[in-house]
């Protein structure tokens, strides 16, 4: 039976297929690897306020959760520190001018600079990147373009995709999973070794998180890439790690098919009793684990 490697999106209990998931060749080296992501901001992002003598701030026109600061006072700014240092220089004007984009538009607001005690607020808790885990789906052999994850990194608060200026993916351990019960979704558990890069990350879209990937290739299997036309509903199988970095295949079975749909269109069951054990079903980490039929 003539197999090939299906990139996915994973949720808490099922698993779909981006039908336009970027791949460059027609082979690709299957991933299963877990990794550590890292994401460095374009611009800094507003996450939440505080109270400055007992009011929150506002702009003119307000300042929201989820815009990012690209400038203060017309200097560029895409880390926190860069934030607080620009800030810094202007603090005797008691206030500055924010360039600030907010989905796509771009405008600029004021911000009170206020003094308490001898220390400088602004009121907003900001946020300059994200890191966390998941699984490498592939590798294109000829490119060294690598796909993971299948769908959109988004920080938790806020829920907006984070625009990359930078980041990294790295070699990282599962060192303990927590199990999926009714309502409730289980987790991997991992070591980050931030300073093993393997890859650099370029693009964090709906459909994945893809770069370039700077190590040796992966000792994974290659398989040619599936199309729409080639996912059926019937027996797969699901590659991915439980346990420090060492990959396992284990049995699903694909149940639905929605070719209509952008995104989240392959509903699969796992059928393979070792993977439910242990996991219970679907975990946080397993995202962007390859499905091969």
């Amino acid at each position: 039976m003539k197999r090939k490697i299906l990139p996915i999106f994973l949720s808490a209990s099922l698993l779909f297929l981006p039908m336009s998931a970027e791949a460059y060749s027609d082979r690709v080296i299957v991933g299963g690897d877990n990794i550590g992501i890292h994401i460095d901001s374009n611009g800094v992002l507003v996450i939440g306020f505080y109270k400055v003598d007992g009011e929150f701030q506002k702009g003119t026109p307000e300042i929201s959760v989820g815009d990012v600061i690209l400038k203060v006072n017309e200097v560029s700014v895409s880390s926190i520190k860069e934030l607080t240092e620009t800030i810094d220089k202007f603090l005797d004007h008691g206030e500055v001018t924010l360039t600030v984009k907010r989905d796509s538009m771009t405008f600029q607001t004021k911000l009170a600079l206020t003094n308490v005690d001898g220390i400088y607020k602004t009121g907003l808790y900001v946020k300059d990147g994200i890191s966390g885990i998941g699984t490498l789906t592939y590798v294109d052999p000829g490119t060294k373009i690598f796909g993971t994850l299948g769908h959109e990194i988004v920080e938790n608060t806020t829920s907006r995709r984070i625009e990359v200026k930078t980041g990294t993916i790295f070699d990282s351990d599962v060192s303990k999973i927590i199990k999926s019960t009714d309502g409730i979704v289980g987790e991997k558990n991992a070591e980050l070794y931030y300073d093993e890069v393997v890859g650099v990350i370029e693009k964090n879209t709906l459909y994945g998180v893809f770069g370039k990937y700077t190590d040796s290739l992966p000792s994974g299997p290659e398989f040619p890439v599936g199309d729409e036309d080639d996912v059926k509903p019937g027996d797969a199988t699901i590659y991915t790690v439980l346990s420090n970095n060492k990959i396992m295949e284990y049995d699903i079975k694909i149940t639905d098919i929605n070719k209509n749909a952008e995104i989240k269109n392959i509903h699969f069951e796992i059928t393979d009793e070792r993977l439910l054990q242990e996991t219970g079903g679907v975990v946080q980490g397993m995202s962007g684990s390859p499905i091969i039929q």
